[in-house]
């Protein structure tokens, strides 16, 4: 499989994307290094030949970050996982910008309310980061918890949606 990676600038730093040949998002995140991007995806999974290119997608982060928080939620992902997996970041995508959900309420969503262990995997597991947002699950009090990319990151995209959603 080839794949094209492109990195972007945003007020959080680089974000680099990687899009398989029918412009899906595999994998993205704060940083521009290749290789941290190629390691969310698990060996098997990681295409055999990257190029530099432009992605679809990169539009979209950039039209997020200048306010259009929607446009990050049409743009198509491939994501290699279990059927509850897939159910989860179905699930990440359903969570209106503003309003995050605790990893409990996540779990509730998910129809397993006891499984909050399995609710923070699917958060942890997600490798299109931005385009599935697993920055809108917190701690059961409120704290930021666990994110891939730094909790000053998920922060900032949290304080970026309450922000345009209140103005």
């Amino acid at each position: 499989m080839t794949a094209l990676i492109q990195t972007v600038r945003t007020p959080d730093g680089p974000f680099t994307i990687l899009a398989d040949a029918e412009q899906r998002v595999l994998s993205s995140g704060w940083t521009d290094s290749y290789d941290a991007i190629l390691a969310r995806l698990s060996p098997a999974h990681r295409p055999a030949d990257v190029r530099e290119g432009e992605t679809d997608a990169a539009h979209a982060a950039l039209a997020y970050y200048d306010g259009d928080l929607q446009a990050i939620e049409t743009v198509p992902v491939r994501q290699f996982g279990t059927d509850m997996q897939h159910t989860g970041w179905a699930a990440l995508r359903r969570i209106t910008p503003g309003a995050p959900l605790t990893y409990t309420e996540f779990a509730v969503a998910l129809g397993s309310p006891r499984a909050v262990r399995a609710a923070a995997s699917v958060c942890a597991r997600n490798a299109p980061a931005l385009f599935v947002p697993c920055h809108r699950v917190l701690r059961g009090d409120g704290s930021m918890g666990g994110f891939a990319w730094g909790i000053e990151v998920k922060r900032s995209l949290l304080d970026r949606e309450a922000g345009t959603l209140a103005s």
